[in-house]
């Protein structure tokens, strides 16, 4: 990919995004749209795209912040997705066709060796599509020069793990049936990897930017409709850690998680459904 090395933590995250497992991301992207409806408008508010402006959207998967950007910015302004995923991609494309948009685009391509054009950007906007990095300062001193003086950048990213019980109860419900794994270093890659506003600076800065803050918000998860426990455990099993922790395993052995994941989303069933407590920070900057 793009001349790095086979093996590199980078091309591992590239072969996995684009293997079958991942297809649901790109299949059933309006389901994840759905559960990432409210606290994406909340991001897209904090970043603030104004008419005009030339925008940068890092991991942009199916698409749907690319025409949300787009809708923002305006026919004056260029929305340039970006994402590892060859079939999100191809659905991305799919709707900026649809939609006739001529200032939107997507490129199939890594991030971190992407030759952006210097000092071209108002906006950098990312919706979970930072957190694998394999040298995040490096990557992040590439995004600053593609971006005008005064650029601004707004991630959302996941606050800690314990603070993301829709993520991480359900997983600890089936800890008994998974082998022992130890999470990913403090420096590693990962879904957590930018939980710690100590390292979001020491990122951010490094790289060059300025002004950097974080911003909580605590979103409501909605995993499933009243009695949508089924529901909910199969979407798990499609993405977050449970894919990752099944690759390869047995039918009977995905079963046995599913079940268990199912039991866990029944017990947190209630008369709004299964909806439980989520955790970001909206990341921002000035290069």
């Amino acid at each position: 990919m793009n001349g790095q090395p086979a093996g590199t933590p980078d091309v591992r995250e590239g072969q996995y995004w684009n293997s079958p497992a991942m297809r649901f991301w790109a299949d059933h992207h309006e389901r994840i749209d759905r559960l990432l409806a409210g606290l994406t408008q909340v991001a897209l508010d904090l970043a603030a795209p104004q008419p005009g402006e030339r925008v940068i959207d890092i991991g942009c998967g199916s698409g749907t912040t690319v025409l949300e950007l787009a809708a923002r910015v305006g026919p004056t302004g260029h929305v340039l997705g970006i994402d590892i995923a060859e079939r999100s991609v191809a659905r991305a494309r799919e709707r900026i066709t649809a939609a006739g948009l001529r200032h939107a685009e997507v490129v199939l391509a890594d991030v971190s060796t992407y030759a952006f054009p210097p000092s071209r950007f108002d906006l950098a906007f990312s919706r979970f599509g930072v957190m694998f990095f394999a040298d995040p300062i490096a990557t992040f001193g590439k995004l600053r020069r593609a971006m005008k003086p005064g650029g601004r950048l707004a991630l959302a990213v996941f606050r800690t793990r314990q603070e993301n019980p829709w993520i991480m109860a359900a997983m600890a419900a089936i800890a008994h049936l998974l082998p022992p794994a130890a999470p990913p270093g403090p420096e590693e890659p990962g879904q957590f990897a930018w939980a710690n506003p100590e390292r979001v600076h020491r990122i951010l800065e490094g790289a060059g930017f300025r002004e950097v803050s974080l911003t909580p918000h605590d979103p409501a998860m909605p995993l499933a409709g009243p009695g949508g426990a089924a529901e909910a455990a199969d979407f798990a099993m499609q993405i977050g850690p449970a894919v990752r922790a099944t690759l390869g395993a047995s039918a009977e052995f995905r079963e046995a998680v599913r079940s268990g994941l199912e039991a866990f989303f029944r017990s947190q069933d209630g008369p709004q459904g299964i909806v439980l407590p989520g955790a970001i920070w909206v990341v921002r900057a000035r290069a």
